[in-house]
Parts: structure tokens; sequence; C-alpha cells
């Protein structure tokens, strides 16, 4: 009988036993690859999406692009009126400064209403002819004393004290600045060479300067422990600002004064008080 006719017995050897050499040829294994994609993973309800993108760009939308379409109406009316605020803002400052004219005298309480007090403007340090003087405010007083009896004090130059309290001072208060200065403009503009006042505020300009030559004074101790300011006399020290020595133009250097009257206190004055 063949091999053939062995059925099961033909694949062993000749004992019989397995475990002898297959006779057929080991077939090749094939090597590994990259697995199939599988689904993708399900979405965790504690994992956040993707961010939209903007249509036709790829990326995230930024800015106003990023805002819903009723927060952008928002978005466009609020810098429209701030645009609109600029320009009239600019519009009454140009009517202010300009020369008169037919809008500006038409239109010039609406003008002067939206420039004061915050948006005044003051131009001399553009002014072509600036000012070339140096102006000191100075005043003295004439002090009662308990006995009755009476006397004068020096000058104190109140100009030359703001001075050195601004000299060197990088944060000079307002009223070391401006109180004196502004004080005694608001006075000249307000009365005449005869110091007669002009018009309805020579009276509060007059009163508004008085009382701050009384506190100055009271500040300086002028009056004593037992004195008492009676009377006050402003005056001005006018003198030109000498030109650079490459200038050929020449100026006086003598002093100018222009000497008020004596001005009496009321009784709430006269220790310092401002009524």
């Amino acid at each position: 009988m063949n091999a053939y006719g062995k059925g099961s017995d033909a694949r062993h050897g000749p004992s019989g036993q397995g475990g002898g050499p297959d006779p057929r040829p080991a077939l090749p294994v094939p090597p590994a690859g990259p697995a199939a994609p599988g689904p993708p993973p399900p979405h965790s309800p504690g994992q956040e999406a993707e961010p939209a993108h903007a249509p036709g760009t790829g990326r995230p939308g930024t800015g106003v692009a990023a805002l819903s379409p009723r927060y952008r109406i928002g978005a466009v009316l609020a810098l429209a009126g701030v645009a609109v605020g600029v320009c009239v803002h600019l519009g009454m400052t140009f009517l202010h400064v300009a020369p008169s004219n037919t809008v500006s005298k038409q239109h010039r309480e609406t003008i002067d209403d939206w420039i004061y007090p915050e948006f005044e403007q003051n131009w001399k340090l553009f002014a072509p002819n600036p000012l070339q003087q140096n102006v000191a405010v100075q005043v003295r007083a004439e002090i009662r004393t308990a006995d009755g009896a009476s006397r004068t004090t020096g000058w104190y130059d109140l100009s030359a004290q703001d001075g050195r309290a601004i000299d060197g001072n990088p944060l000079p208060s307002h009223t070391q600045q401006n109180e004196l200065r502004r004080a005694w403009d608001f006075f000249v503009s307000t009365h005449d060479d005869e110091h007669r006042p002009v018009g309805l505020r020579g009276a509060l300009s007059e009163a508004y300067l008085r009382r701050i030559m009384v506190m100055r004074l009271h500040r300086a101790d002028a009056a004593g422990e037992d004195g008492a300011v009676d009377r006050v006399q402003v005056r001005s020290r006018t003198t030109d600002v000498p030109p650079p020595d490459w200038s050929g133009e020449k100026v006086s250097t003598t002093p100018v004064y222009r000497t008020l009257p004596w001005w009496s206190l009321p009784e709430d004055e006269t220790r310092g008080g401002i009524g």
C-alpha cells in the first residue's frame, strides 16, 4: 500500500510519531503595515469642541468679526457717535479761536456754552507779540495795635514768594502759579487808569484781589500777636525783559509802578478772614 493509501499516517515519520521535519516549504509572512483607520472616538461631554472658523478664511474670527450681528451693529453705532462728537468738538473749537465770522456771530452763545469752562483756549504762548514784561504784585498793610496805635509794614513781594515756591518744584500748585496773576489781570481788565471800576465786574475783582492780599498777609503774620490789619495797599512793579545779547534792541530797565489807593477792610477781614 503506498503513502497515499495510509491516510493520516502518511504525515508521520517511519516510526509513526510526529515531530519530524515538514517536507512542505514554509509560506512567507507578510510585513506588518499601518492599521486601517477606524471610526473617530466619540466626543466626551467634558471635552470642548474646536472653535468655529470664519467662512473662507480657515482661521477663527477675531475682533468685531467674532461678534454676533446685533453686537456688530452696536459697535458701529458707538464708533459713529464718537466720530460725530470729535467732529463737533473740533468745529466748536475752531469757531471759538477763529476770527469773528457770520457763523460764530450767529451761534456765539452755543459756542461759549460748549467751550467754557472745560475747554477754554489760551493762545498767549503762540501770540505774534508775546508779553515782554515781568509784572510783580506787592502789598503792604496798616496795622492797628491793641493800644490804639498804628504802624505801616514794608512791601511784601507776593510774586517773588510764589516764584520761590515754584522754582525747583516739579509739581507746583495751581494756586502758586495762577492765583495772584489771574487776580491782578482780572482787576486791570475791569478798571481804568484812574483805578475806577468799569462795568459790573469791577467791584467783584476789587473784592477778590483784596481778600487774597489779606490771606497772604495773615499767612506771613504781618499783624503780629496783638495787632489787626486795618487797611491794605496794592501796587504792581513792571520791568521790561532784557533783550538777548545778539539783538540791537534797547529797552529801559527802570521799573514802572502802579500804586492803588488804600483799601479799608471790613471787620471780618481784619484778622485774616475772607468775609
